[in-house]
């Protein structure tokens, strides 16, 4: 490798973000990355803008540049315009699923910012896998219509993404997957036989909150709390002896977004009810997904707590509050995800309890499901490849 290395910058990406799923994006992206540099035989400088959250970064190396990012750094010519002009490509995850409108003007008015500024740099932009849409008004259309079709390479992570933009004008889509698929992590060591059966549960303290608002902003149609306390009632007298683990995916040590913390959630229905495991308060989603992979059951409202989950072969039942979940899952082919916002409790509750029942049917239909995620998730990585090696 004795060619420069490749310039590459990465925005709506995090190394450090509270929300471990937006780090298992950026995690994953780099592996990806990485991968292709020894494949293409050329080395590259990875520079990530990233929101100045408190926690200290878990994406690391010598190849890693972090920038702190905020509404001078975007506007000033000298700030992002400036490294997106001297790089040789950027690449935007949209934190996965900030692509819309449906979550407030001011986040999609910066992403906006960061996608035209790059466009007028003259750089190519890549849209790595990620929710396209929906979008609702007529300006965020337009926007995304003209920014998707300057792009030079535009992926989602589902069909319905998939949809959303072919109808806005967008032909040449690639449907891969979602790149946390690949997220590294450490498979837990062999259990003696005879043990407890862990079931682990996801606990959302964004929903145990009634939303952003505290409105049911998400439209749910049943009692997500008491729904919660029912399941580890359930599982906490279930015959088989189960170990009722609560496990935080966003951790918000403290600041204004604590009231999405998920962790003082779980830590409550600890003390609430005795005999459930509190997961710790895990550092980075690496080691998030590996704790999650000694479970034995699972379920969760926190998507990417349940593709760590799906994607280290423990049988997972999704609980949606959004279409993300239904779209990726049932992209794979994987139908066991339960929706929040049109289901029952009672309904969700059965088909988690016959979940758990059929945990060795579910594991098999999502090892299958995996298989044609990861295959998916190949012609990204394929077309990011090609298009690197365009570089002399």
């Amino acid at each position: 490798m004795t060619q420069t290395p490749l310039r590459i910058c990465l925005i709506m990406h995090s190394t450090r973000s509270d929300n471990l799923g937006v780090g298992a994006l950026t995690v994953s992206e780099v592996e990806i990355l990485r991968d292709i540099s020894r494949d293409i035989g050329r080395a590259i400088d990875i520079t990530v803008l990233d929101w100045k959250d408190a926690r200290a970064p878990y994406v690391t190396g010598p190849d890693i540049t972090v920038i702190d990012v905020d509404g001078k750094f975007i506007r000033s010519p000298s700030g992002f315009f400036a490294i997106a002009r001297a790089s040789d490509l950027v690449i935007d995850i949209g934190a996965g699923d900030s692509f819309a409108d449906i979550y407030g003007t001011g986040r999609l008015k910066r992403m906006f910012a960061l996608k035209y500024l790059t466009h007028l740099s003259g750089t190519p932009l890549v849209m790595a896998p990620q929710t396209v849409g929906p979008f609702t008004r007529g300006w965020s259309k337009a926007l995304a219509r003209l920014s998707m079709r300057f792009c030079a390479v535009v992926a989602s992570r589902d069909r319905l993404s998939t949809d959303a933009a072919r109808a806005l004008g967008c032909k040449d889509v690639i449907e891969a997957s979602d790149v946390a698929l690949r997220l590294p992590y450490d498979p837990p060591a062999p259990r003696a036989p005879g043990g407890p059966v862990r079931v682990g549960i996801n606990v959302s303290g964004l929903l145990m909150g009634g939303g952003y608002t505290g409105k049911n902003e998400f439209g749910l149609t049943m009692d997500y709390p008491g729904l919660i306390r029912d399941l580890i009632r359930h599982f906490q007298s279930h015959p088989d002896g189960c170990e009722v683990h609560l496990v935080a995916h966003v951790i918000v040590r403290s600041g204004p977004m604590t009231g999405e913390d998920d962790y003082r959630a779980c830590e409550a229905l600890a003390a609430e009810f005795p005999g459930t495991v509190l997961a710790p308060a895990f550092e980075s989603p690496s080691e998030a997904k590996s704790y999650i992979a000694g479970l034995d059951f699972f379920m969760g409202a926190r998507m990417h707590a349940c593709i760590a989950a799906f994607s280290s072969g423990v049988p997972v039942v999704p609980m949606a509050y959004s279409r993300k979940f239904e779209g990726l899952f049932g992209t794979m082919g994987y139908t066991r995800t339960v929706d929040c916002t049109s289901q029952s409790a009672e309904a969700i509750l059965e088909a988690i309890v016959q979940g758990y029942t059929d945990r060795t049917t579910l594991k098999a239909e999502a090892d299958a499901a995996l298989k044609k995620g990861r295959e998916k998730l190949t012609t990204y990585e394929t077309r990011l490849r090609d298009f690197l090696k365009g570089f002399a």
